[in-house]
């Protein structure tokens, strides 16, 4: 294999407050948690685990002008990510409530300066990036109106520029709201999607994965689904299919385990990997991101 080309990396940056539950939410009372503050927001978790992977990426995003953005650049910053992020005035920095307890967590999200990411300065950041060989797009910038534009013109330039592209999906509920047929529209022809099992019954219906990931190779060259606990499945158009177990690991906090997932398959695969040895990589990533508390590596 070889070493990959930079990653650019278009999306959110966030700061997440992370409450690890004791045991099931007391709704109207008290319920004991671990809370701990740090950075997440599915593109900046991305591209922290891509540099941990030693492959050069670049985050394209947008952070309020506020001590929260200074200090979740200067997280990525240390991390070895090179931010090509955009400081908005009169806007905070996005903050998710993540509530983990199992292996399920909710999440409450105020997006913030997210909602502002314009699509000039994607173009800017691309223009600044010549040694990009891949984009991969966060698509909660699809999914919300106010960032879309910049997400269609990143996956647009993206394409103009000779690069491979890949979306990951996000979530159901706002993948629902904005309609599958939108979506699989704004996705097009991309190299590759990257969904959960949720947002594969949003997208595909409620097929076995293997079905879901034939239907919606009629959009994406590549498609994987992520089960959890029950491993993923990689589809491609020559209906060739790829299935790898999860690891069994003891789970802390699954925040961020799609996103270290995202970055295993993504750099394995930008290196020449095989879909199987991909997805055994991707696999390994997210099991890591499980057994620790938070959604970025640990230093």
């Amino acid at each position: 294999m070889t070493r990959p080309a930079r990653v650019v990396v278009v999306g959110d940056v966030i700061t997440d407050v992370v409450a690890v539950l004791s045991g099931p939410l007391a709704a109207g009372s008290d319920t004991a948690a671990e809370i701990s503050l740090g950075g997440g927001g599915q593109a900046a978790n991305t591209a922290a685990w891509i540099a941990a992977q030693r492959v050069d990426v670049t985050l394209v995003g947008a952070v309020g002008a506020d001590d929260a953005g200074r200090d979740r650049v200067a997280e990525l910053d240390r991390a070895g990510v090179d931010c090509a992020v955009e400081r908005v005035e009169g806007h905070p920095t996005g903050t998710v409530i993540v509530l983990a307890a199992d292996d399920e967590r909710t999440m409450v999200s105020q997006r913030g300066a997210n909602l502002l990411l314009s699509a000039a300065h994607v173009e800017r950041a691309l223009a600044a990036a010549p040694d990009a060989g891949h984009l991969h797009l966060s698509a909660y910038t699809l999914l919300d109106a106010g960032s879309r534009d910049a997400g269609l013109r990143a996956l647009a330039a993206a394409r103009e520029r000779g690069l491979t592209t890949s979306v990951d999906a996000a979530s159901a509920v706002p993948l629902r709201r904005a309609g599958a047929a939108a979506f699989l529209t704004w996705v097009r022809e991309v190299d590759l999607l990257l969904v959960n099992a949720d947002e594969a019954t949003v997208l595909a219906g409620g097929l076995d994965p293997a079905a879901q990931g034939r239907a919606l190779s009629a959009t994406a060259r590549r498609v994987v689904v992520k089960r959890g606990a029950a491993g993923a499945v990689w589809v491609d158009r020559s209906a060739a299919v790829y299935v790898a177990p999860a690891r069994r690991v003891a789970v802390m906090d699954v925040t961020g385990a799609g996103d270290a997932f995202a970055a295993g398959l993504l750099t394995a695969w930008l290196a020449g990997a095989s879909p199987t040895a991909a997805l055994n990589r991707a696999t390994d990533l997210g099991a890591l991101a499980v057994s620790t508390v938070g959604a970025r590596p640990q230093a």
